[in-house]
């Protein structure tokens, strides 16, 4: 950032006089300023505690959902991912030890002599409304835990969520309505419909789209832009409230922003709301056909490193590539040219019926 910084003393063009520059407020920095910092040292030792009456002992450095998975109690799951700092935001894995309010299992460590109970009536009851409440103001219908795959229904389901109870939905907002919303202010509904962040879709380029219809605020494309694997800051939350949603710095396009298009958004997103341009092209014609899809995995070409590629075919084309969380190399993160760059594959010979 050094060389990004203006000398002391500009004149603005109004011929106010200024010891910093405002430009470095409104153009993007060419890289992040935030070093890295390597993983957190995992803690050795084991505790005992009781998951659900059962003692159990479990490495120490355990999160309390990494403890009861690895007792093969199933806790549902939004915010989490195993690549991603626990953010603790969707309440979806909440558990009870016994303490005045639940405890979001994804961040909370396990402890010697604790006592947790996965599945009471306290429980069920705080799950059934984060379900009702994210169903009735978000589209969740392609929301699952790690990929949007529809796995929320289940959960919907089992917990006998109704959203309906709110009432029928509002009116999608227009374009950029809520990108403009007042930070902090709340006009008071009257009570007749359900309030949605419904809105237009945002298609500004020509790789992925951006449905903040669907989004839940998980925070997961946020940790992934930033320190947690892309060190680009090129997005945050932004607004209070129900306005919260998810931007670029001064709600700037993306391109004007400072994100490089590596796509790892979309990597980790869990509802569909960042999603490849490819796929929402044939999802809208409704000729996106998973059961018909086939999955290869193969090393990316463009540079030496290595990177695990995940090309997803329909009707022999590439529809989108991502990348397993379990590959050594990234952890499933890619760079613009291993996440997009698949258009060469699929140009056709000269004169030939065949794919290139």
């Amino acid at each position: 950032m050094s060389e990004q910084l203006p000398p002391q003393g500009v004149r603005l063009d109004s011929g106010e006089f200024t010891g910093i520059d405002p430009r470095i407020f409104t153009t993007s920095p060419a890289r992040s300023p935030q070093i890295p910092t390597a993983p957190r040292a995992r803690a050795g030792g084991t505790v005992e505690m009781t998951i659900d009456g059962t003692p159990v002992t479990v490495p120490g450095d355990f999160t309390i959902l990494e403890a009861c998975r690895a007792q093969g109690v199933d806790i549902p799951t939004l915010c989490t991912l195993s690549t991603l700092t626990p953010e603790g935001v969707c309440r979806m894995c909440v558990v009870d030890t016994g303490s005045r309010a639940l405890t979001p299992s994804c961040s909370a460590r396990v402890g010697q002599g604790m006592t947790v109970w996965t599945d009471n009536e306290r429980v069920r009851h705080s799950r059934k409304l984060v379900l009702e409440l994210l169903a009735s103001s978000v589209d969740v219908d392609l929301a699952g835990p790690e990929l949007p795959d529809g796995s929320i229904a289940r959960y919907m389901a089992e917990y006998g969520a109704d959203p309906a109870r709110f009432g029928p939905p509002s009116a999608p907002a227009p374009a950029g309505a809520r990108d403009a919303a007042e930070a902090g202010h709340h006009s008071a509904p009257d009570g007749s419909v359900a309030e949605r962040v419904a809105q237009p879709v945002k298609v500004d380029n020509p790789l992925f789209v951006r449905d903040y219809a669907k989004c839940i605020l998980c925070y997961k494309c946020v940790e992934a832009c930033g320190s947690d694997a892309q060190n680009t800051f090129a997005i945050s939350v932004a607004g209070r409230g129900f306005a919260a949603r998810v931007s670029t710095e001064f709600d700037v396009g993306l391109a004007e922003s400072a994100c490089v298009f590596c796509g790892n958004c979309i990597n980790v997103c869990p509802t569909g709301a960042l999603m490849f341009r490819s796929e929402y092209e044939l999802r809208q014609a409704g000729e996106w056909r998973d059961e018909d899809q086939s999955v290869t995995r193969t090393i990316c070409p463009y540079c030496g490193v290595g990177c695990t590629l995940e090309l997803h075919v329909q009707d022999n084309r590439i529809v989108k590539v991502l990348s397993p969380l379990d590959a050594q190399v990234t952890s499933g993160n890619l760079c613009v040219k291993g996440r997009f760059g698949f258009d060469f594959v699929q140009v056709r010979a000269k004169g030939s019926d065949r794919e290139a």
